[in-house]
């Protein structure tokens, strides 16, 4: 039973367990609010080291990421960052630009879907004499042959709509890679690769969209931009430097 004064108020005891709960709310929330700032504060100063590096040494990749756009995505660029995407996958990068110039003339240098389709078997054989993946190099074809068959002005407006679970239906990308395409399309997401996962994780946040959204809002930079810088410091830059001195 509460205990109350004569004139039905709460009792000094009463009053005084009130504050205290109110006391310990609001220092929870202060010191909730305090390891966001923090977190904050150090993913920015890691994306400032990040892009530093960026800038300087891969400045030309930087402008690329942030002028694309999937408004003005043309059907052979669609088709060139779907292949790459796919044959990126347990690839590394590095080695893969090696090649790509000449798998890119494989597949006739991306010039249609309809041209791949109608020379599938030269373009399967000659691929497949510079990367010896069957899946890869048949997945890439078979995309050739939706866009052909569909039309890549209704792809691409279906994707418009529904940017990674359009992507997903494409044979090879998969959760992730839907997000590594997209972002390379020029659409404003992150891809939660290992290194970002690893990176968000460090800095206390929950994944690497949530990540790159907030550096996004601090800098007014795009989250495929943050993903791109953060991904290329991570990637080249830490093979010399300690991975904790980011964080």
């Amino acid at each position: 039973m509460k205990t109350l004064s004569r004139n039905n108020t709460p009792s000094r005891q009463e009053t005084s367990r009130a504050n205290l709960r109110t006391s310990a709310g609001e220092s929870t929330k202060l010191a909730a609010e305090g390891r966001m700032i923090d977190r904050t504060a150090r993913a920015t100063a890691a994306y400032a080291q990040a892009k530093d590096f960026s800038d300087r040494h891969f400045p030309a990749e930087v402008i690329w990421q942030r002028t694309v756009s999937m408004d003005g995505v043309t059907e052979s660029a669609f088709l060139r960052e779907a292949a790459w995407v796919i044959l990126c996958t347990g690839f590394r990068e590095r080695t893969l630009r090696t090649r790509f110039g000449y798998l890119s003339l494989c597949f006739c240098d991306w010039e249609s879907g309809a041209v791949i389709a109608e020379n599938a078997e030269a373009c399967r054989a000659t691929a497949l004499a510079a990367f010896n993946h069957p899946r890869k190099v048949d997945a890439i074809i078979q995309i050739a042959r939706r866009v052909a068959r569909e039309g890549f002005t209704i792809l691409k407006r279906r994707i418009l709509c529904q940017p990674i679970e359009v992507l997903k239906t494409l044979p090879y990308i998969g959760p992730i890679t839907a997000y590594h395409l997209a972002k390379n399309l020029g659409l404003p997401v992150a891809k939660p690769d290992r290194h970002l996962q690893r990176l968000a994780a460090a800095l206390s946040y929950p994944d690497a969209h949530s990540l790159c959204a907030d550096i996004s809002e601090i800098t007014g930079d795009p989250p495929h931009v943050v993903d791109l810088i953060f991904w290329r410091y991570l990637a080249e830059a830490q093979g010399n430097t300690p991975k904790r001195a980011m964080v």
